[in-house]
């Protein structure tokens, strides 16, 4: 009888010792790394075409896509995202994270222009290969709050053109 006592005491304070030890659950666990890609996107000038992106302006609510492909060339994700007011793209690769195999090789991930808000500046340009498919580029950067980190890759910058340009004359 006293053993199964000692046993009970024993028992009793080796929970309550559990129970206010610090353990891997009292700490906040780290947040994902998330994947993020980012670029610009821009309205080209009438007087610079071509690669040229002197003179242009930034696109509010231009629309760019980004497509991943697995290891055998299947498209693994597909998805659009809008440029802000200032023609500023943020997008984050929701399934890819950092701190595991990523779901799609970021060699395989591809930026391509999909559409302009503004009929006068709607034409894709192959700026940057805003329409074959621009490759992603590490420069190093990243993003971290308490509650969040990001690596960013960039893109870009692409531009759209006007369709008709004012013809000029020269006297």
């Amino acid at each position: 009888m006293a053993s199964k006592k000692l046993i009970l005491v024993a028992s009793s304070f080796l929970l309550i010792a559990l129970a206010f030890s610090p353990s891997a659950n009292a700490h906040p666990a780290k947040p994902e790394v998330h994947v993020v890609v980012e670029g610009m996107v821009y309205c080209q000038s009438c007087d610079y075409r071509g690669w040229s992106l002197t003179g242009a302006k930034p696109l509010p609510l231009a629309k760019v896509s980004i497509v991943c492909k697995n290891n055998i060339g299947q498209v693994g994700y597909y998805k659009t995202f809008q440029a802000n007011a200032n023609g500023y793209v943020y997008a984050e690769l929701e399934g890819n994270k950092m701190n595991r195999a990523l779901d799609y090789p970021l060699l395989n991930c591809r930026v391509k222009l999909v559409s302009s808000p503004l009929q006068k500046c709607n034409l894709a340009t192959n700026v940057n290969f805003g329409l074959d498919g621009a490759p992603l580029r590490s420069e190093g950067k990243s993003y971290t709050s308490p509650n969040y980190k990001a690596v960013i890759y960039a893109a870009g910058p692409f531009a759209f053109r006007p369709a008709h340009c004012p013809r000029t004359t020269h006297h």
